[in-house]
């Protein structure tokens, strides 16, 4: 189970924390060997499945599961009843110019066929301005995997001293993770540039 190919996000939430740290907020001084940086201490990352992929994934019987410590819950955006999943922010350090560095979080997402049992689960999720990518760790591995394509189009950000929040942040799925999806859940409920749902994110520091 693999998933293989880069993907280009940028965080609308780790932009506000860099800001943040341009100010001053609890940066560290900058040094020779690099940057100044602000070490990432906590925060939630909420995920909210859009409603008509809900119900396409259920019909086609595919079940996304969170998996501990990440907590499912129910929405119900323009009053129609969706999951969610809410991650928790476990670590990370941003650097405000250049604009890199990582939030760590941990739980994940299993997706499982009900109609033949395969699943396939990606957890430890890490968004790397760096590389400019959000990856995974595939269950039961080391291989960290690209996930989601980040759209801000419609992002909103606000900042505050000591943490920031970007919510309405879209989650687009990659061409490779739909086909990984695909071929190892035996299905073809999955197609790559899905709109899956909307993420808020709210590092702390």
């Amino acid at each position: 189970m693999s998933i293989r190919t880069a993907v280009r996000v940028r965080s609308a939430a780790v932009v506000a924390a860099a800001a943040v740290v341009a100010a001053g907020a609890g940066a560290a001084p900058a040094s020779a060997d690099g940057p100044a940086s602000v070490k990432v201490t906590s925060g939630t990352t909420r995920v909210v499945i859009a409603p008509a992929v809900a119900r396409a994934l259920l019909k086609a019987g595919i079940l996304p599961v969170v998996t501990r410590p990440g907590r499912p819950g129910l929405a119900f955006p323009s009053g129609q009843p969706t999951l969610t999943a809410s991650f928790p922010v476990t670590g990370g350090r941003l650097t405000p110019s250049p604009l890199g560095g990582t939030i760590e979080h941990r739980g994940g997402l299993r997706f499982v066929n009900l109609r033949n049992g395969a699943s396939l689960e990606v957890r430890d999720f890490v968004i790397d301005l760096d590389k400019g990518d959000l990856t995974g760790r595939v269950a039961g591995t080391q291989t960290r995997v690209p996930v989601f394509d980040l759209d801000l189009s419609k992002a909103k950000v606000d900042l505050g001293s000591s943490s920031a929040t970007a919510s309405d942040v879209g989650l687009n799925l990659t061409e490779a993770a739909a086909g990984a999806l695909d071929a190892t859940l035996k299905t073809k409920a999955f197609t790559g540039g899905l709109a899956v749902g909307t993420a808020t994110t709210n590092p702390r520091f």
